[in-house]
């Protein structure tokens, strides 16, 4: 890392201890640990895109992947729901599973012909009245059970901890079923197959109350063990006279150690897999991928295997992007699948991207920390312009309240303006490539 790019750092870092100052440090914190997420999520994306140059919009789906590992981990299992239709939705799923398995069975089988034809036919439209036969009986049984509280399967009762590399696996499961479909493909399909998997993903998780509730959300999720819940810090009698001693409330104090503890966390997850990142950019296999990114028709000529490669870099960026979206929903203590949009989880992670310098890892994580702080940042600052613009108007003037609430757009207008600055006059990003 260059001078130049440690300043960058360094004001990044400005930006957030100057929200702590002028706004408060509850915001610069939370600021900080939702940067830490989005740098890892945007060094997942680097890893797919500027490594290997996979072209992935479905960033989405895998963040949403991690956020339902959590439930499924860490959340307890609802014994009555169990009871009444938890074996009957599982064998359901295995029949499932079992249809296409035997499907593919009987194409590679059978010769092909007609009779493979109507076998493979027969199979799965019998595979499939059959599933929805077991299947739909047992949802639902299991959602009728209490939906205003329950109404799902519940999880492993694991600790949460244990969601994080879940997620990755998750995300990592889904990542191998694109690729082994789309990557040998030209790579506007992947593109096409990644968008359409992210938004499957998302309807399923709204829709499969049994699964996690859909849009009722999961609420409750469990904290890492050694993250208090801030109502025990503020019934502990020395917790409350050391923030006596430092001039806060025991409300605030709680809040805060609270989000320190988290951005600890965070910040240990981030540097494993940048140091991770790094050694993997600087290996030998990290060369091959940049060879293949740059030409694949000449490292294909050199007996390297493009496809199973791109396989590997989409999968490991995938679960990366997993893992994260484990993190945030940990941070949260909720998954809410109606707040996955593509703007916040797509476009913006891709935006970290392309201004921190693709095919760099300090870029991607400066990126992540920047675009991150002027996402929440920039609405209020947009707000306090356009009422100084407008001071000297009349209250009720149509310009003057036109004004005002066109600061809610600041958010995308800005994040234009920064994105084709930065092309123009750094197309290669902060921190490019070396």
């Amino acid at each position: 890392m260059t001078r130049r790019d440690a300043l960058l750092f360094v004001f990044v870092g400005f930006l957030i201890i100057g929200t702590g100052f002028t706004q408060s440090w509850n915001s610069a914190l939370l600021i900080l640990n939702m940067g830490l997420i989005s740098a890892i999520m945007a060094l997942g994306v680097n890893l797919q895109w500027g490594l290997a140059g996979l072209f992935n919009v479905g960033v989405m789906g895998f963040v949403a992947l991690g956020g339902l590992a959590t439930v499924i981990t860490a959340m307890p299992a609802n014994a009555e729901e169990w009871s009444v239709g938890g074996v009957r939705v599982l064998a359901g799923l295995l029949l499932g599973a079992g249809t296409v398995i035997a499907a593919i069975m009987v194409h590679q089988k059978l010769p092909a012909g007609r009779p493979r034809t109507l076998t493979m036919l027969a199979t799965l439209i019998g595979g499939f009245f059959l599933f929805r036969f077991v299947f739909d009986g047992g949802v639902e049984a299991v959602e009728a059970v209490n939906p205003a509280a329950t109404g799902y399967l519940g999880g492993l009762g694991l600790p949460i901890l244990v969601a994080w590399p879940v997620g990755g696996l998750l995300a990592a499961g889904a990542a191998w079923i694109i690729g082994k479909t789309a990557l040998g493909l030209r790579s506007d399909y992947l593109a096409i197959a990644t968008l359409g998997i992210a938004e499957i993903i998302i309807a399923v998780m709204k829709n499969e109350d049994w699964l996690s509730r859909g849009v009722k959300n999961v609420v409750g999720l469990p904290r890492p063990t050694g993250v208090p819940y801030e109502i025990d810090l503020q019934e502990d009698a020395g917790f409350v006279e050391t923030a006596a001693g430092l001039g806060l409330d025991p409300a605030t104090a709680s809040t805060l150690y609270v989000k320190l503890v988290y951005a600890a966390l965070f910040a240990i997850v981030l540097i494993i897999l940048l140091f991770l990142a790094q050694k993997a950019l600087s290996s030998p296999w990290g060369r091959m991928m940049r060879a293949i990114r740059d030409n694949e028709v000449a490292a294909e000529a050199m007996g390297k295997d493009v496809t199973a490669r791109h396989l590997q870099v989409f999968i490991l960026g995938s679960a990366i992007c997993g893992i994260a979206g484990a993190m945030m929903t940990t941070l949260d203590g909720q998954l809410t699948p109606t707040g996955y949009q593509p703007l916040r989880y797509t476009f913006l992670i891709w935006v970290m991207v392309i201004v921190g310098g693709s095919g760099n890892n300090f870029g991607s994580v400066l990126g992540g920390f920047l675009i991150w702080f002027l996402w929440v940042q920039v609405e209020p600052m947009g707000l306090a312009l356009m009422q100084l613009i407008t001071a000297g108007m009349s209250d009720g003037f149509w310009l003057k309240q036109h004004l005002i609430d066109s600061a809610a757009h600041m958010r995308l207008l800005t994040m234009g303006v920064v994105l084709l600055l930065v092309l123009r006059f750094s197309p290669r990003g902060l921190i490019p490539e070396r």
